[in-house]
């Protein structure tokens, strides 16, 4: 028969471990927060913003109707374009980076809407004017190389990348990992209290004996006076 716990029994373990969950729990969370402030490294976000739109003419209802679905439907195809080596190869020549093109790539996010001619571009990196340099320079190299490609010269440059006074890395997210760092500790500190106490055969109760030894209780022993007790016990008789 498998042995069951109660919560009384369970909150009694983790009342008496208190002080080892606390440790443990602390810990965590002190090794947490210097991983996050002073081992790992920041990473610094930078978005430009393009726009797929043809030069207003003057097209009829329908042709613009229909120009609009052309340049939504391009969309999912620019999006593959400026992370091809024929637009990287051309941005690290420019800014003379000591990376490939898969690297730079893994760097670089693409993003859109759905229904929206906006294109987001963000670049990753661990120095902020760095990322904003790659950032812009991604954009202009691809307005520029888009219409020898495609034919076509539908990009606009919504906004480009700048240094901002709240500019502040975007990772490591130092809070949520310091929470995430409590609750493992904790849970994990509840687990190694719960492991200590279920390693424990010492017998330490009359109760003990007959749970473990299958022994009837015939009497017990009270325990015996301290020598400073005793002492005081003495001079009192006296």
């Amino acid at each position: 028969m498998e042995e069951v716990i109660d919560l009384k029994k369970l909150f009694k373990i983790l009342r008496k471990r208190i002080y080892l969950i606390l440790s443990l729990t602390i810990a965590a969370i002190g090794i947490t927060a210097a991983l996050s402030y002073f081992v790992i490294t920041p990473i610094y976000q930078a978005q430009t913003q393009i726009l797929v739109n043809q030069k207003a003419n003057d097209q009829e209802a329908y042709a613009q109707a229909q120009q609009l679905e052309t340049d939504l439907q391009l969309i999912n195809t620019y999006n593959v374009i400026i992370k091809s080596p024929a637009i990287l190869n051309k941005v690290i020549d420019k800014l003379d980076l000591n990376i490939t093109t898969e690297m730079l790539a893994e760097q670089i996010i693409v993003s859109s809407e759905s229904n929206s001619k906006v294109v987001n571009i963000k670049v990753l990196d661990t120095d902020l004017e760095k990322a904003i340099s790659i950032s812009n320079t991604v954009v202009n190299v691809f307005k520029e190389e888009i219409p020898k490609l495609m034919s076509v010269d539908n990009i606009n440059i919504l906004s480009e990348a700048k240094i901002s006074k709240d500019s502040s890395p975007v990772k490591p997210n130092k809070l949520l990992n310091i929470l995430m760092g409590a609750v493992i500790g904790f849970v994990i500190s509840v687990g190694f209290a719960l492991l200590l106490e279920f390693l424990d055969s010492t017998i330490k109760t009359e109760s003990d004996i007959e749970k473990f030894l299958a022994l009837p209780v015939m009497g017990l022993v009270g325990a015996f006076p301290t020598e400073k007790k005793y002492k005081s016990r003495k001079a009192r008789r006296t």
